[in-house]
């Protein structure tokens, strides 16, 4: 039988000292650690505050390469102290280039590659593609203490394609970091309910666990409206109900044991792979 305990991280990242975020969520990480949490998933760009509620050049500075970034160096260090793995998401430069990158971290504190997110953003408030180009290293899955797991970054998740092309690779679990709250030009839209019905479908439709990790809080970076991020992080079944949840204030980490094996059998039976019919589904392949 096949089990893996994993955590999911939720907190406030407001603070402008990158150093004082990677230790908050050190901590965390410290605390999943000590429930068992094997593989352990922070929030997306966890060492600041979510700068890309605002187009500045100045920014494109907290950018680095893989190796040398503060975020990757810290849980390097955690993971190979710990023993766990910590799917890390941080701001990468590549030569010219800026990407919104996660770099897999392995139990022993190597990083094992890196998955670029594919899904760009671009509305008041998520100004991402000013920031980001497009993944160009396609969808990505890991294998660690015995399952495989795929992760997809914050807007990837609203995608039933990348959910689908990851459990294709072989997923068993689904990871989806994120930064998402209120809505700049809708004060009165409140997304939170989607955001997780749209992961729970991804649960549901190909029978396996999902895991998601928010930020909480209100941010106002320079020149911005403000934000308040919603949190709600959870980890659900492959039936998609909720086994930990947190709402929109706590801070902490979630922590459970999946039992792999069952999900295996279930998707095996309701037949969601065995009948697929990609001959049919050329359309989703082209553009509008």
């Amino acid at each position: 039988m096949t089990k893996l305990t994993v955590a999911a991280l939720q907190l406030a990242l407001a603070s402008t000292d990158e150093q004082e975020n990677i230790a908050a969520v050190a901590a965390l990480v410290e605390v999943a650690a000590g429930q068992g949490a094997q593989v352990i998933l922070p929030p997306e760009l966890f060492s600041g505050p979510y700068f890309c509620a605002v187009e500045d050049d100045a920014l494109f500075a907290l950018a680095r390469p893989t190796a040398e970034h503060p975020s990757v160096i810290a849980m390097q260090t955690l993971a190979k102290k710990l023993g766990v793995a910590i799917p890390t998401s941080f701001f990468e430069r590549d030569g010219h280039h800026y990407y919104n990158t996660l770099a897999m971290i392995g139990a022993d504190g190597e990083i094992m590659g890196t998955y670029r997110k594919s899904h760009i953003p671009d509305g008041p408030g998520y100004e991402e593609k000013f920031y980001f180009r497009p993944g160009n290293d396609g969808f990505k899955v890991w294998d660690l203490f015995g399952a495989r797991i795929g992760v997809g970054v914050c807007w990837d998740q609203w995608y039933p394609e990348t959910a689908r092309c990851m459990a294709l690779m072989g997923a068993q679990v689904l990871f989806y970091p994120t930064a998402i709250g209120s809505e700049p030009k809708d004060a009165d839209m409140d997304t939170s309910r989607m955001w997780r019905r749209a992961m729970i479908g991804h649960a549901v439709s190909n029978c396996m666990p999902v895991v998601a990790a928010n930020r909480i809080g209100f941010e106002r970076p320079k020149g911005a409206q403000g934000q308040a991020f919603y949190g709600h992080s959870f980890i659900c079944d492959e039936w998609g109900d909720y086994l930990e949840q947190f709402g929109c204030e706590e801070t902490g980490a979630l922590v459970t044991t999946l039992d792999l094996e069952a999900g295996r059998k279930h998707r095996a039976s309701w037949g969601f792979f065995r009948d697929r019919r990609p001959q049919l589904y050329g359309r989703i392949c082209e553009d509008i």
